[in-house]
């Protein structure tokens, strides 16, 4: 079991930041770590992911020059630090993670997912 709880979404401004973190718990290892958001009336979509032990990140079109993922093994927490944040950057995003094989980008790759944390872009 795995359990994700995402944190750190909030509402901002056109151009802002926003960080999102996400701690993960239980005793099942993961080998990736991936970020996904879902706007409304949309599908869900790739923006991130990250190997757990090597480091190893990749990026969705959206995330790609304004978002960065981390992780901090010692805390058990993954990262995505969004920056130059506009409307259509509005959406839940979940932090999820990936069951061992697949794409990374693919959504039916991961296999426990976190509850959600609202972001919402003024302009």
């Amino acid at each position: 079991q795995v359990q994700l709880v995402e944190s750190g979404g909030g509402l901002v401004q056109t151009g802002g930041s926003l960080s999102l973190s996400c701690v993960r718990s239980g005793y099942t290892f993961r080998p990736y770590f991936g970020w996904f958001r879902q706007a409304p009336g949309k599908e869900r979509e790739f923006v991130a992911a990250i190997s757990w032990n090597e480091g190893g990140t990749w990026y969705g079109d959206p995330a790609k020059g304004r978002f960065t993922i981390a992780r901090d093994n010692a805390k058990n927490t993954v990262y995505l630090q969004m920056y130059r944040l506009k409307p259509e950057d509005t959406g839940i995003y979940y932090c999820a993670a990936h069951g061992g094989s697949g794409r990374v980008e693919s959504i039916g790759s991961y296999d426990y997912w976190g509850q959600g944390t609202q972001v919402t872009v003024s302009s």
